[in-house]
């Protein structure tokens, strides 16, 4: 009990109001991603139209994510906060308002994935501003474990909730990510932001650290971060096309929505028990070890998928597969927070999101449009080759940079050394 007293989410009042607008929101956001690509095919939409929300989605956000990291490292982070959320609460609202007067149009559902991605793009940046505002270097590591498991959770109760939601009512999941944002909003209202310097005070007059590329920029310079945020990259868009996948496969052979949703929810349930373990894994594995065991899970478990395909299977590996998820974004969060001087830690956010989210942007469409040309087994084979290549070339370019980092040190200190 003291343990958990101590804790930050307790011992701060700040992080704890984040927190929980944070849990609250992605909560809704998980409940209705699992009800867009239902509801597109519900309303005779095709497998690539299911995927285009996605990723319609995904593309603004990165489209406008640089320009907003460089805006959020200005501006009030707690009003930018509960302004795209109140942006997102009318947004998701539209939907079901609309139907209570006709069916909801395929068009306005692209329309809403824009605006939801937009605000999007400016909330990120600024949650991942406020943390550094509010936590001390000491509690980051905390924080970012609790968020892990944060995430985690709602990946497994977002998708089931979202299955028995669209299994009442096909508006109902929309309708309660909208309530979701609202109450988000409230729960941001009532932080009082301990800022590091007025807005615009740090910024550098170096042109290096200037302008909306600034944290692109650095990234750049830490190479070892900048390879892990490649493999990453790659990582994301095969998990954005497996959740696809799993939906309209298990939706062919006749699986209901709650089914669906219990056999995503497995991701998360695979994620909070990864989460409890993510300390001791970051003290015990660096992270070229993490890759190289990330790649051959998921690499074995989606041939697996090429040749057997029961829900209580997909279930069971896909729960596996995220077993170190939370363990390596604890240890490369931690890396890039703590390092990020804190004038740039708005823009680096937003260059890490773009970097880590850019190929994911294409996972939805394109697993649609190959599943629906090749079938499948084949776009699960597609989808092992893409993981064990990405895996190999990750773990090798990895240990590549880490032996050079030791020949330049040792080079350093020779030369030191024959200083007189």
């Amino acid at each position: 009990m003291a343990a958990l007293r101590d804790h930050v989410l307790w011992s701060n009042p700040d992080l704890r109001r984040s927190f929980l607008g944070n849990l609250t929101s992605n909560l809704g956001s998980a409940i209705s991603g699992l009800a867009f690509p239902l509801l597109v095919l519900s309303l005779g939409g095709s497998a690539v139209q299911a995927g285009l929300v996605a990723t319609v989605s995904l593309v603004t956000r990165l489209g406008f994510r640089l320009p907003a990291g460089a805006l959020v490292d200005r501006w009030n982070r707690r009003v930018v906060m509960m302004a795209t959320d109140l942006v997102r609460c009318a947004t998701l609202a539209s939907i079901p308002l609309a139907a209570l007067w006709s069916t909801p149009q395929y068009w306005q559902l692209l329309l809403v994935a824009v605006v939801e991605g937009l605000a999007s793009a400016l909330f990120g940046p600024a949650n991942s501003v406020l943390t550094r505002d509010v936590v001390s270097e000491e509690q980051l590591s905390q924080a970012l474990g609790a968020d892990q498991a944060m995430l985690n959770t709602v990946s497994l109760a977002g998708p089931a909730l979202g299955g028995v939601l669209f299994a009442v009512d096909r508006m109902l999941p929309f309708a309660v990510d909208a309530v979701s944002y609202a109450a988000s909003a409230l729960l941001i209202l009532r932080i009082t932001v301990r800022p590091a310097a007025a807005p615009g005070a740090a910024e550098p007059t170096e042109p290096a650290e200037r302008g909306a590329t600034a944290g692109l920029r650095w990234l750049a310079a830490h190479r070892e971060l900048l390879v892990v945020l490649f493999y990453a990259a790659v990582v994301n868009l095969v998990a954005a096309a497996v959740d696809v996948v799993v939906i309209l496969e298990l939706r062919e052979r006749g699986a209901s929505g709650t089914v669906i949703g219990a056999v995503i929810a497995c991701i998360g349930a695979g994620g909070i028990v990864g989460a409890l373990f993510a300390p001791w894994l970051v003290r015990r594995l660096s992270i070229p070890a993490m890759v190289l065991a990330i790649g051959v899970i998921w690499t074995a478990e989606l041939a697996v998928f090429t040749v057997a395909f029961q829900p209580v299977l997909v279930g069971a590996l896909l729960a596996v597969m995220m077993l170190l998820s939370p363990a390596a974004g604890v240890a490369v969060f931690q890396a890039l927070l703590g390092k990020t001087p804190r004038h740039l830690v708005g823009r680096v956010s937003a260059a890490t999101s773009l970097l880590l989210n850019g190929l994911a942007a294409l996972g939805p469409v394109a697993a649609g449009a190959a599943y629906q040309a090749i079938g499948g087994t084949r776009t699960w084979l597609v989808l092992a080759l893409l993981t064990g290549a990405a895996t190999l070339g990750g773990w090798l370019a990895l240990t590549a940079t880490r032996a050079r980092a030791v020949a330049d040190s040792a080079v350093l200190a020779h030369a030191e050394g024959d200083r007189p």
